[in-house]
């Protein structure tokens, strides 16, 4: 097993118990709660007449089912306002911090709470949300759990869990331009396949990674669960820290100082040992874009689909029903692939930097006719952020949909999905058959960069072609 990594390091600083199961009962950090997957733990605790037991460790917004074009309440979903009502009920009762509408604050879970601050280094962090992963970008151990682990840690503030090994990616090298986190977390999901990662965490590292924003990072930690990976994390660097600094939830002064010490503390030591180490070679990717219906099945941007015949036994099935459905051809390549509707957004890729660089590629252009384009901040301070910026004018002035914050179309809980059998260039997370509202719908994963030079062309474009594109 592992030893001297952040992982180990964090785990046993939060380890409270062995037990009988052979997992680790782990103190929980930080408790981040959403509409969707909290009712049901809420309930339960009721049943049992127990309280939450860390209010002050626990945060809550609303995401998943939030309209994105009309946030007035009530919602036209009835489904969606009996959500929100009963989130606004259970947090009141409990005395937990709620970042609704109301506040300017709200937003998507992975978004709100890395900018408010709350997800620091050397936390464990869970929600009940499998892209819960994103937070480790902070170097945090950061879980999704299901419905019944969200009641034990409102009854205990604690978790029950088995360790995992450690596998190390290792992303060398400069990426040129118009090639971003997003082409990373795909290539490797792309090489290790979408359970590459079972019985692992991912940590990420080399030049490549330390080079990124926390946006890139947190892009990549992301999806590190579509890869399989229980979680992702990279260790804290004065990124992270100037990331931090001044944030809502962040100390100052000599406090701050104190926090900064024991962040750079949990970082891996120089000869930790790992279960496995991947390398990839960051200056040699392209643009990367999914042909099928999962994240495992992409393609650099200039590269062709790949036969069935040419993968393994056990995937030739799938890409054969997965190409019939995305209407795709083996030997071809995705640009010039039509689509329908161009979506920036999701917990994956909607913050602030992300809008930038779209922006950069969307200014001064249009959006192709046949086009639908929206574009949906991650969080309503990342909406004010832009518009205080301008960004806003940009994507409205090249034909976007400007919206509120929200999860939106990345899945099917809210009023923004495809129809019929749209093609959309997504800036998500996931391209399972109906995961966007609609089970003919066809949905191709990118990054922000490459939806925007989609959304202008009408097609799968390499953002590269573009001229005057922001470099990473």
């Amino acid at each position: 097993m592992s030893e001297g990594t952040l992982y180990d390091k964090v785990w046993d600083r939060h380890a409270v118990a062995e037990l009988p199961t052979g997992q680790t009962q782990l103190f929980v950090g930080l408790h981040l709660v959403h509409e969707v997957t909290s009712p049901q733990a809420f309930g339960m605790l009721r049943e049992r007449d127990l309280d939450v037991a860390y209010p002050e460790r626990t945060h809550a917004t609303v995401d998943h089912i939030v309209p994105t074009a009309d946030q007035s309440r009530p919602y036209g979903d009835d489904a969606a306002e009996a959500m929100m009502a009963e989130l606004e009920e259970n947090v009141q009762e409990a005395g937990i911090d709620f970042s609704h509408p109301g506040t300017g604050n709200q937003g998507i879970v992975h978004v709100v709470g890395p900018e408010q601050g709350l997800t620091q280094p050397g936390m464990t962090i869970v929600c009940g949300d499998s892209h819960t992963a994103t937070h480790g970008a902070f170097g945090a151990l950061a879980f999704g759990i299901g419905t019944s682990q969200i009641r034990d840690v409102l009854a205990t503030g604690t978790v029950a869990m088995e360790k995992q090994q450690v596998r190390r990616i290792e992303v060398t090298g400069e990426l040129d331009d118009g090639v971003t986190a997003k082409d990373v977390i795909l290539e490797l999901i792309r090489r290790l396949g979408t359970d590459g990662g079972v019985g692992y965490v991912y940590e990420y590292g080399g030049e490549a990674i330390e080079s990124m924003d926390m946006a890139g990072r947190m892009s990549i930690c992301n999806m590190s669960i579509e890869g399989g990976a229980r979680a992702g994390y990279v260790n804290p660097d004065e990124t992270t820290v100037e990331y931090l600094r001044g944030r809502d939830a962040v100390p100052e002064g000599d406090e701050f100082d104190e926090l900064v010490e024991y962040w750079r503390s949990v970082r891996s030591d120089e000869d930790a040992a790992y279960d496995d180490v991947v390398e990839i070679d960051g200056s040699e990717l392209e643009p990367t874009v999914t042909w099928g219906t999962t994240p495992g099945q992409g393609v650099g941007v200039t590269e062709p689909i790949p036969e069935p015949e040419d993968l393994p036994a056990e995937k030739r099935e799938t890409a054969r029903r997965a190409q019939e459905h995305m209407r795709v051809e083996p030997g071809e390549t995705m640009e010039g692939y039509d689509i329908d509707v161009a979506f920036l957004g999701s917990c994956t890729n909607a913050r602030l930097p992300d809008l930038r660089r779209a922006a950069d590629v969307v200014e001064g252009r249009e959006v192709h006719d046949d086009v639908r384009a929206l574009v949906v901040p991650g969080s309503q301070r990342v909406k004010a952020a832009a518009e205080a910026e301008g960004l806003d004018e940009t994507f409205r002035e090249a034909g976007f949909d400007w919206r509120g914050a929200g999860c939106s179309m990345c899945l099917g809980m809210n009023p923004d999905q495809l129809e019929g059998d749209e093609a959309c260039a997504s800036s998500s997370n996931r391209n399972f058959v109906g995961r966007q509202g609609s089970k003919e719908g066809r949905t191709v994963l990118m990054s922000p960069e490459m939806v925007a030079a989609a959304a202008v062309r009408g097609e799968v474009t390499d953002v590269r072609d573009l001229e005057e594109v922001a470099t990473v």
